[in-house]
């Protein structure tokens, strides 16, 4: 539906590209660098083209001065440099026009990473409201734009939407691959379908499960998505995180009914205290008390769920199994993870919170494709469209790639 980056001539050119190295940091260092090594292969690609090559990213959210200061990519810079063993430069600003004097004395090969985009958010949304003449400026440092963000396909911001409109536009080779995996082992998945759907709020899914549902054979429910169902039908779950919204709680009745053959939801729990920090306990899920907690799902539910996992021939999985954070809240995302990488089938691992905890707990290699996005994965199944690129009167595409 893109054009592909292997489909424009880029040789010799000055090359514009949005990356998503939205990466956790702490104290100035990089916790995480998986965003990172995932841009590699188009760098490298651009590289081999002698291209010069602009690189624009958001870090975080700008709302002050202070802000500016704390969430800056110079530590994504210095880490670029050590990844590819090549000439890095870090601009300290990304509005400056001597950028173009820096830029057309780059050497072929060479890259500047341009200071966090949202650095433009304060004190006016220029970036975030996609301000057209601060895209037309970036668009001015290039020939050509290359997006590779799918971490933020989903947003409208001059850095990713705007510059599109200025420059001839084409998909890199990460956001090729994350919509090829989506579209084959997601919205084409071969069945048996499973998906394991967990994270905190079912707000931000239930559109997700609606469209998902009717596809799959089976969805496995944990987290707070799981509390807020288990309560609309009468179980009680103290005070577990789970929606009050009563449209959402509407919803969420209606899809129960209409698909109670396909939904799973836990039968046995792990619960903390209100008032008892210390107090932990696995429950029947028809035994938990008003002041007890929710935090992860319990053994029986791991091996029920496990006994679907095996039967499946495509697996989609978004979010955690509790609280996973905490270890002692972390056995049944660490169960199921450990289940599926043993499992047969193709496993795809939806990006964010779930993401997170492959990597953490080491078992991100053993799965067919873990996705840099999470909001971004979320909305690409939705609606099976990038909206950084896609107009909502036309649409821009110009090659089928997938």
């Amino acid at each position: 539906m893109y054009k592909k980056l292997q489909d424009i001539d880029v040789t010799n050119k000055k090359v514009v590209i949005r990356l998503d190295y939205n990466v956790p940091m702490k104290d100035g260092n990089i916790l995480d660098d998986f965003k990172i090594v995932q841009s590699l292969d188009t760098l490298k690609y651009l590289m081999e083209k002698n291209c010069k090559i602009v690189i624009l990213s958001h870090l975080g959210k700008v709302k002050s001065e202070k802000d500016k200061i704390i969430n800056t990519l110079e530590p994504v810079a210095k880490r670029l440099k050590e990844l590819l063993k090549s000439n890095v430069i870090f601009a300290k600003q990304n509005d400056a026009e001597e950028l173009h004097g820096l830029i057309d004395k780059l050497n072929p090969k060479d890259i500047v990473l341009l200071e966090n985009t949202r650095t433009q958010d304060f004190p006016e949304k220029k970036e975030s409201k996609c301000d057209m003449e601060l895209a037309k400026f970036w668009a001015s440092l290039g020939e050509v734009f290359v997006f590779d963000a799918f971490g933020s396909s989903h947003r409208r911001h001059s850095s990713t939407y705007g510059i599109s409109k200025y420059l001839p536009t084409c998909v890199g080779l990460l956001v090729q691959k994350e919509l090829e995996m989506l579209n084959k082992y997601v919205i084409n998945a071969e069945h048996p379908f499973t998906i394991i759907m967990g994270g905190a709020k079912i707000d931000d899914k239930i559109e997700l499960m609606n469209k998902l549902l009717p596809k799959c054979d089976h969805m496995l429910l944990t987290g707070g998505i799981a509390n807020t169902c288990l309560a609309t039908i009468g179980f009680q779950t103290g005070n577990s995180l789970k929606s009050k919204d009563p449209d959402i709680i509407n919803q969420v009745k209606t899809m129960l009914v209409t698909y109670k053959n396909k939904i799973l939801l836990p039968f046995d729990v792990i619960v903390g205290n209100t008032y008892n920090d210390e107090y932990i306990s696995q429950k029947n899920i028809i035994a938990v008390d008003t002041n007890e907690e929710i935090k992860d799902i319990g053994i029986k539910t791991i091996n029920i769920y496990k006994d679907i996992i095996h039967q499946s021939k495509s697996i989609f999985v978004n979010g955690t199994a509790g609280l996973y954070e905490d270890n002692r809240f972390a056995n049944g995302t660490r169960e199921l993870l450990d289940i599926l990488s043993k499992s047969l089938a193709n496993v795809i691992v939806g990006g964010g919170d779930s993401a997170s905890a492959a990597r953490n707990m080491n078992y991100a290699d053993k799965f067919s494709f873990v996705s840099t996005g999470g909001g971004a994965t979320l909305e690409y199944i939705i609606k099976e469209k990038l909206d950084a690129l896609d107009d909502e009167e036309e649409n821009n595409s110009e090659i089928e790639i997938l």
